[in-house]
């Protein structure tokens, strides 16, 4: 093996995290990493590259103390400060995701270091992480209208509740539902909406003024709306096809008095229509009429009670 080869092994072996390198023995190469050490010309050379920090160094040498004692540790870890850097091993430390979060009838508004924009509605929970090759959002709970920055060199990709959406630069709206499954609305561009899972796909191609649901692995045909027209982030909701439970869900996002989870079948009844949401108890007083159901204040709750005789009727009442 060559002298470069050697020290490129010790290196490597120094660079580990497994637990099985503190039983092994130390490489061949730690005398000859020593005594190029104590050329004075290295010291010079060390000074002009980048180098570890302090804390990264102490870890190092916790790690390797066992295996080489605490002068080799040092050897090593020194020795790649000048040949790791030379080589191309280091690479950027891994980007810390950015946590945001909302509480019931609060709104946030976010703007990313890429230029991108985030609205957040109330009750939504999500990571986003901007990486040298990619940009990627967690999200856990809620809704969030996303306006991603152009960048064909780092797609942006927003995984929720098992589906992904994958885009380069557009306006959307994500809407994790509470029964299940995930609704998007694209409002500028073109996405890519499907399975997170690799294999599971079930992906479909979404553009402006078209919206979709991903629910029981697969995302179903878009379907056309208005992308003109004003939304949640102005105090109106369009819905087509949304259970009357999803739409409760999306009232208490906006706070007011809390309206308690529909009773049996009447949660599952599908509701369309364009509605302003700045006043829930008068929103569903009129929805009741038409669908079935009266509303009925209990302390500080609205609790929606199935009508004598409706279809809706539950045992529970």
């Amino acid at each position: 093996m060559s002298r470069r080869a050697a020290l490129k092994d010790a290196a490597r072996w120094a660079m580990r995290e497994d637990d099985a390198v503190l039983r092994e023995a130390p490489p061949a190469a730690a005398p000859d990493i020593q005594a190029m050490l104590d050329d004075p010309a290295l010291a010079d050379a060390m000074g002009q590259v980048p180098r570890l920090s302090d804390g990264d160094i102490l870890a190092m040498r916790a790690n390797r103390r066992r295996a080489l004692g605490t002068g080799g540790a040092l050897v090593l870890v020194a020795a790649i400060g000048v040949g790791g850097w030379q080589a191309g091993w280091y690479r950027p430390a891994a980007p810390v995701p950015l946590h945001y979060e909302t509480a019931r009838g609060q709104q946030l508004d976010v703007e990313l270091a890429d230029g991108s924009k985030l609205h957040l509605n109330g009750e939504t929970s999500l990571d986003v992480t901007l990486g040298d090759k990619a940009r990627s959002v967690a999200m856990q709970r809620g809704e969030a209208y996303f306006d991603i920055a152009h960048r064909p060199d780092k797609p942006f990709t927003v995984v929720a509740d098992g589906s992904a959406t994958r885009v380069l630069g557009t306006a959307f709206d994500i809407d994790i539902a509470s029964g299940g499954g995930v609704r998007i609305a694209v409002y500028r561009g073109k996405v890519r909406f499907g399975g997170a899972a690799a294999g599971k796909d079930g992906a479909v191609i979404v553009e402006a003024g078209w919206r979709t649901r991903f629910a029981d692995g697969k995302a179903r045909a878009p379907t056309r709306f208005d992308a003109t027209q004003q939304d949640w982030r102005q105090g109106w909701l369009d819905v087509d096809n949304m259970k009357l439970g999803e739409l409760v869900d999306a009232l208490n996002r906006r706070g007011g008095p809390p309206i308690a989870p529909p009773p049996g079948a009447l949660a599952s009844v599908a509701v369309a229509g364009r509605f302003r949401v700045d006043n829930p108890h008068q929103l569903l007083d009129a929805m009741g009429a038409a669908y079935g159901f009266d509303v009925v204040r209990k302390g500080e709750e609205l609790h929606l009670v199935p009508t004598a005789g409706s279809d809706t009727k539950t045992s529970d009442q």
